[in-house]
């Protein structure tokens, strides 16, 4: 997923990173079979994180709490990211991600 105009972006070291935490990774495809995203969830501690990488510039990202019934469209979340690939991942790699009291609201901004 590194771009030729971006040698500064390992999209595929960040993906590795998120692996070693735990994330398992999925192809949603059209009804083609045309990949149209890559997404990755990790549930752990009281919350769920899920990333979406459908291009180098479309990717988002988002940490909620482990009650959502649909992770793919949740009602409450606790943080989210969207942008490039590598600054999306920098950012949810940057996460706690251990279950301290707080811990969730602090990065949430609150």
């Amino acid at each position: 997923m590194t771009s030729s105009t971006d040698t500064q972006c390992d999209s595929d070291a960040r993906l590795r990173e998120l692996m070693a935490r735990g994330f398992q990774f999925m192809q949603s495809t059209d009804s083609r079979g045309e990949l149209q995203a890559l997404v990755g969830v990790r549930g752990h501690d009281n919350v769920i994180d899920v990333v979406r990488i459908e291009s180098e510039d479309s990717v988002t990202a988002t940490r909620m709490p482990s009650y959502e019934e649909n992770v793919f469209e949740p009602s409450t979340t606790w943080w989210h990211s969207s942008g490039r690939v590598c600054d999306v991942l920098d950012r949810l790699l940057e996460l706690p991600d251990d279950h301290t009291p707080g811990a969730l609201l602090v990065a949430a901004g609150f």
